[in-house]
């Protein structure tokens, strides 16, 4: 089955050189940039657990987020489409990620977002769109672990239902 492709180009800027580049492993720093056409700059590092500016993003950071906005970009449009009302979203979500001898993986993530709908009656069927946005997440589905979700609700007139 062949479907539409689509490209993404993004630039890359190592700038930690501190003077002797890598001649060691504390010698350089883990700081770049990241330029994507016209868009702002992202300012990126390794986490601060491998030597890394915790002031900057860090690409765990980034992929965790990318799932994030990418769940609710989708969940939002099937929302849309289901007549399902958002009026507010949010997610704080989270990622396990194991060291394993030299390299790593991520175990999971979980998304936990909070949303605000119109209607209380529709809490039932906006729930369930998460399962169904999570199979058609194109982040969701480039990678090798599960995404969960453990959403809660309110109305526009009611405090939070955990569901």
């Amino acid at each position: 089955m062949t479907g539409k492709t689509h490209h993404y180009e993004t630039h890359l800027k190592w700038t930690g050189n501190q003077g002797t580049g890598t001649s060691s492993y504390q010698a350089y720093g883990r700081d770049y940039s990241i330029a994507i056409g016209d868009k702002p700059e992202l300012l990126g590092s390794s986490d601060p657990a491998f030597r890394g500016d915790p002031g900057r993003h860090n690409p765990e950071d980034l992929l965790v987020a990318s799932l994030s906005s990418c769940h609710m970009l989708c969940y939002l449009h099937l929302c849309a489409v289901n007549k399902v009302v958002v009026l507010e979203y949010e997610d704080q979500a989270t990622g396990v990620m194991v060291e394993a001898g030299s390299g790593g993986h991520f175990e999971q993530v979980t998304l936990h977002p909070k949303i605000t709908l119109a209607d209380a009656s529709m809490i039932e069927k906006a729930d369930k769109l998460h399962e169904q946005a999570n199979k058609v997440c194109f982040i969701a589905n480039s990678v090798n672990f599960p995404v969960h979700h453990e959403a809660s609700y309110t109305t526009a007139n009611q405090g939070m239902d955990e569901q």
